[in-house]
């Protein structure tokens, strides 16, 4: 994943600083649990460090798939929100989050685990709003790649459900736990004769 070794080091003592027993994970607390005399090396990872998150993403995945499996497992898509504020954290805006439970200053990402006897992390991705992805200046100043665009949460459902499939990820039912997931999603999981559990208005028609 590093370049080099200090970095895979200190990538290393960033996790076990964030699986500590401190309640605030705060960039100083967590240099101070690594011993180090500032949060600089840790914000180097996180700013400018170059590193592959989607190749990390990729071996916790093969991980899960070797060690953790089950033919029963349920592949598990869910919305979570991390509360924020202020208009330079990437994909912040005024938007409804499970987190609060109503409309906050929040940024929602996906995030893709399967469970039967436990719960397994696979995948990720972020969810940007239109007032993001129609404005260049701001996507370039907080790093985005230029190709990406904007995607309802449905389509990065879709995408990461694809990601799964294509890894050969076990799974007996698909429960994507997000708004409007019925239709491609509905028929993604069909496709490959997946049984599923989708969350769907009052007046919306089933046809069996």
């Amino acid at each position: 994943m590093f370049t080099q070794e200090r970095v895979a080091t200190n990538a290393g003592l960033f996790l076990e600083g964030l699986l500590g027993d401190e309640q605030r994970k705060t960039g100083w607390m967590r240099a101070e649990a690594a011993g180090d005399p500032g949060p600089w090396r840790q914000q180097a990872i996180l700013g400018r460090g170059d590193w592959d998150a989607d190749a990390l993403r990729d071996i916790v995945r093969d991980y899960v798939i070797e060690h953790l499996a089950d033919e029963d497992a349920v592949l598990v898509i869910d919305e979570t929100g991390f509360l924020k504020t202020g208009q330079s954290v990437c994909g912040v805006a005024r938007q409804y989050t499970g987190s609060a439970g109503r409309s906050r200053t929040a940024r929602p990402a996906s995030s893709l685990p399967t469970f039967r006897v436990g719960h397994e992390f696979i995948d990720r991705a972020l969810y940007l709003p239109k007032e993001w992805t129609d404005d260049p200046d701001r996507l370039e100043a907080t790093y985005v790649p230029a190709d990406v665009g904007f995607a309802t949460k449905p389509k990065l459902a879709t995408r990461m459900i694809a990601r799964a499939i294509a890894a050969s990820v076990p799974f007996k039912w698909g429960w994507p736990v997000i708004p409007s997931t019925v239709g491609d999603i509905e028929q993604q999981l069909r496709r490959v004769s997946k049984r599923y559990v989708l969350g769907v208005s009052s007046a919306h028609a089933f046809r069996s």
